[in-house]
């Protein structure tokens, strides 16, 4: 088999089929058992031994959740038998220092640890950080077998392995759902997306997709969080190219911090084109077991310095929902996104850059999954929007409707300003009322010309945005522009 099977493995269910897949003497003959605990057969499938590669695939027929069942592979006298295996829902977590956390790192991280055993049907798998200037058909390194969750291999030190917002995510969702969920990870702190990126989708945003220039010149920043590898598809191919194999149902994504530093405005292509990119990869590498609009759900970026006067943050913030501000989009179809801003932490001791806080931006996240990826009808999984802004100007005011019922937890003046100019200069528009769906905002000394609005527009919104806007769900309202 492949590296990345192994006992104690959850496959994905139905309706898709799960593929196997591993190495054999070329022109030989495997043979695949699937087998129930007792020994009765439940399927069995041949198939020939490719060369020169020497890897076989075959797809397993689409199973109901649950188990546990054995696997075998089998070639002439030779078998290797996989145990204690079952179908459910495969999730893979992929991104930078932020999904690396581990669950050790965490508010609460004794009792979420000590929680650990309850969920032996949530199995865990970490890859370890590798990279490559090539695409690799097999992962070089395993940081964490395939796994029983323990106190342990959820803790094991500091961003290593297993991921908090992924365990939790997995653990939401087992919640949810009553059956199996298998969650993969592949993370590494400080990374860009160019990493993470095929050259094929840094082609098509115009970027080099040669590995011999570094997407980022080693000393720019002394940021510990821009510690991993810069160059361009290096983590695309030793991390994320070897599981193209795997039957996926969702991939989660925490990243953006590095590329606050690097090509920030073009994330609104780079992002995007990720997403379809693995997408197609997914799918082809599955023999189509994967659905095409695999759903893709992703953490809005946090915060980092305290009344830094850089944009960096908001804009990246902004470029991870294409310039739109809400997912799903059309430029990005079935994906979903948890607002992270309001859940800033000053005091962690990871730095301010890695809130401890992940337990939120995992109920978050499973929100989005059980709407998106589970199609659950009438669940409410993002905060409010604005749909409609009315000037007016005889009294200054600006009116703007909102989505969903609002609860503003503190006034503020700050958290709204208008651009009245050009070039923009931003003023602040104080709130000067708040109703059940709307919101008026003072446009002292625009008159007439407002040219555009924003929201949280900021580095580290959370101190002056305590105003912060939520729904009565307690999900907060995106920024804007």
């Amino acid at each position: 088999f492949a590296s990345y099977y192994g006992d104690h493995m959850v496959l994905q269910k139905e309706p898709a089929g799960a593929v196997v897949w591993g190495y054999g003497e070329p022109g030989a003959t495997v043979t695949v058992v699937l087998s129930e605990d007792s020994g009765l057969i439940v399927m069995k499938k041949t198939v020939r031994v490719k060369g020169p590669s020497g890897t076989w695939t075959t797809v397993l027929d689409p199973m109901d959740r649950g188990g546990p069942y054995a696997l075998t592979a089998g070639q002439g006298s030779e078998n290797v038998t996989l145990r204690d295996i079952y179908f459910g829902d495969v999730w893979l977590c992929s991104g930078q220092s932020n999904m690396a956390m581990t669950v050790l790192q965490i508010a609460n991280a004794s009792r979420e640890l000590a929680d650990a055993a309850r969920y032996p049907y949530v199995r865990v798998f970490a890859v370890a950080p590798a990279r490559s200037d090539v695409e690799l058909e097999d992962l070089e390194r395993i940081d964490l077998p395939w796994s029983i969750p323990t106190a342990e291999n959820l803790g094991h030190g500091n961003f290593t392995y297993f991921s908090a917002v992924c365990w939790l995510l997995g653990r939401y969702l087992y919640e949810a759902l009553g059956y199996p969920v298998g969650l993969v990870e592949a993370a590494w702190g400080g990374t860009p997306i160019e990493a993470w990126s095929s050259r094929r989708a840094l082609r098509a945003c115009g970027l080099p997709e040669d590995a011999g220039s570094p997407a980022l010149a080693s000393g720019i920043s002394p940021h510990r969080h821009l510690s991993g590898p810069q160059t361009p598809s290096v983590l695309w191919n030793a991390m994320i190219h070897p599981l193209l194999n795997m039957t996926l149902w969702g991939v989660a994504w925490y990243q953006g911090e590095a590329n606050t530093f690097l090509h920030t405005d073009l994330y609104n292509c780079t992002f995007p084109t990720l997403i379809a990119d693995w997408r197609r990869a997914f799918h082809a590498g599955s023999a189509g077991q994967t659905q095409l609009l695999l759903p893709f759900g992703f953490v809005q970026l946090s915060t980092y310095r305290r009344q830094s006067p850089d944009d960096s943050f908001a804009r990246l913030r902004w470029h991870q929902t294409a310039d739109v501000g809400v997912v799903p989009n059309a430029r990005m179809p079935g994906t979903f996104m948890a607002v992270a801003m309001d859940l800033c932490d000053e005091r962690s001791p990871y730095g301010s850059i890695h809130p401890r806080d992940k337990q939120n931006v995992a109920y978050r996240l499973q929100l989005g999954a059980r709407a998106v990826a589970y199609g659950e009808k009438d669940l409410v999984f993002q905060g409010p929007y604005p749909t409609q802004a009315i000037l007016e100007v005889t009294r200054d005011l600006l009116n703007l409707t909102y989505s969903q019922k609002l609860v503003c937890r503190q006034r503020d003046t700050r958290a709204f300003e208008v651009c009245c100019s050009t070039p923009c200069g931003w003023l602040p528009a104080p709130v000067v009322a708040v109703g059940s769906r709307s919101v008026t905002l003072a446009l002292a000394g625009c008159g007439t010309l407002v040219l555009a609005l924003r929201y949280a527009w900021a580095e580290w919104p959370c101190e002056y945005q305590s105003c912060a806007l939520y729904n009565t769900r307690g999900l907060p309202a995106p920024p804007f522009l």
